[in-house]
């Protein structure tokens, strides 16, 4: 009977250490606090529906339209591999440390294949809105970062979340005056939209 027992339990454990494996990488994330990041467009995997006009009132004055988008809250970002860069940032000519997830790691969560041929439309909360292919965002190695210094960023700074990339080391922009560099860095992102080239 004991032995019965040990190997129930044992089982168990062992499914149970399982699981977490077979289904992490098949995971639609799930935002159960409040919406920071919304995809949509060529995605493969999503978790809402169409996009309302009535209560989705910021991206319907954008202009944006889905049918079907994948949506990150804070701790489905945070949970996400970060990369740390540390670019001399245009504001305070001071070099500060970023950190988030590669856009690139975003786009997979959303079904979006590394090697395909799309544009990244990437809009700021003030409708600034910048669109690169999916494979220069991969050469820039474009992060969604999430905190500065180590801190969360800021909405009213630049944050919550702001795509952005090493402009010190990547050419052509590490040749550019500083106050150039980040032309291509919507700070306050809030929607990313994948189309097929």
């Amino acid at each position: 009977m004991h032995k019965r027992e040990f190997l129930t339990a044992a089982a168990a454990t062992a499914v149970a250490g399982l699981l977490p494996l077979t289904s992490a990488s098949a995971a639609t994330p799930v935002a159960r606090g409040p919406v920071l990041l919304t995809v949509s467009g060529a995605i493969t995997r999503a978790n809402r529906g169409a996009l309302d006009p009535a209560l989705d009132q910021m991206m319907a004055k954008h202009g944006i339209q889905f049918d079907k988008a994948l949506t990150f809250d804070a701790q489905a970002l945070y949970q996400m591999p970060k990369v740390q860069i540390k670019p001399t940032l245009e504001y305070d000519a001071k070099p500060h440390t970023l950190s988030g997830p590669l856009l690139t790691t975003v786009l997979a969560a959303a079904g979006v294949p590394a090697n395909g041929a799309f544009t990244v439309g990437m809009r700021a909360v003030d409708g600034y809105n910048v669109s690169l292919g999916l494979a220069e965002l991969a050469r820039m190695r474009m992060l969604v970062a999430t905190h500065l210094d180590g801190h969360p960023l800021a909405l009213g700074g630049l944050g919550p979340l702001w795509a952005v990339f090493d402009a010190d080391t990547v050419a052509p922009f590490k040749d550019l005056p500083l106050k150039e560099r980040f032309a291509q860095c919507p700070w306050g992102l809030y929607h990313l939209d994948v189309q097929r080239v």
